[in-house]
């Protein structure tokens, strides 16, 4: 499965509808050209957000879950804030999907939309939140010196090795 990648702007109809943007549905279909998308939409219960994520994607994150005590306050909690509200949705042939209301109202997103790439899963947003989420997360990674493991100067490495 490729990633999400780069940032879109789209609307949403009389319907709430909005269409997925191609990238976005090459990655959901593993590359092939034609069909619906099956996704899982939740309000993201850190941002001002809805995520979007490949079905296969979402399944796995319930498997560090099976690791916590089933009944500890801390399983009940993250689960329910992960599974809860998500909702399922298969796009038409065009590629659009219905966001719910309750969905786009947590996101504070009324007519235009922005899809942002997040790698595994992708971002829906009010096209001003998400112009300030990418500048407030290029600043705090910059302020705190953020790396990707194993990444020197833009080279990858092997971990404990430097580059030239």
């Amino acid at each position: 499965m490729g990633q999400f990648m780069g940032t879109h702007q789209s609307k949403l109809d009389a319907r709430g509808r909005v269409s997925i943007p191609a990238p976005f549905r090459t990655v959901l279909r593993c590359g092939a050209s034609e069909g619906p998308v099956s996704i899982i939409l939740r309000p993201s219960h850190m941002l001002a957000c809805v995520e979007g994520w490949p079905v296969p994607v979402f399944e796995s994150l319930g498997e560090p879950l099976q690791a916590m005590p089933l009944f500890s306050a801390d399983h009940e909690d993250l689960s329910a804030a992960l599974f809860a509200d998500a909702y399922p949705v298969e796009s038409d042939r065009e590629g659009r999907i219905v966001l719910p209301e309750w969905l786009a109202r947590h996101a504070g997103i009324s007519d235009a939309v922005v899809f942002m790439g997040q790698g595994k899963s992708f971002g829906i947003w009010e096209p001003a939140a998400a112009e300030a989420r990418r500048a407030e997360a290029r600043a705090r990674a910059l302020a705190r010196g953020l790396t990707l493991p194993g990444v020197v100067s833009n080279r990858i490495v092997s971990p404990g090795v430097v580059a030239p």
